[in-house]
């Protein structure tokens, strides 16, 4: 639990994927297609710490444990969360809160 709070903490916007995951992919163009540079840490090339990573994420309440995503610190969610963010237009002033873009 306690890297994945320091690993989210690090960056305005956090993201924990697999590079194999097709919503993990839609979650992080979605950013990319904002002017988001988010830390990306793909747990399937990660191996070492890939199982610990998600036990934290699915006690955080991610389920499935990726994508998760992470603005500002705070856990946002998963594609559900972040897409009904973007969709009520509510995601882009939270990522200019958290300093991720300056639009």
């Amino acid at each position: 639990m306690e890297r994945v709070t320091r690993l989210a903490s690090q960056r305005a916007v956090v993201i924990f994927s697999k590079s194999t995951c097709c919503m993990s992919h839609t979650i992080k163009s979605l950013f990319y297609d904002l002017g988001v540079n988010p830390s990306v840490h793909e747990l399937d090339e990660e191996p070492r710490v890939a199982k610990e990573i998600e036990k934290a994420l699915i006690r955080l309440g991610c389920s499935p444990s990726v994508p998760a995503v992470f603005i500002g610190g705070q856990l946002v969610g998963g594609v559900s969360e972040v897409m009904t963010l973007h969709l009520s237009c509510s995601l882009v002033p939270l990522l200019k809160q958290a300093g991720a873009i300056w639009l």
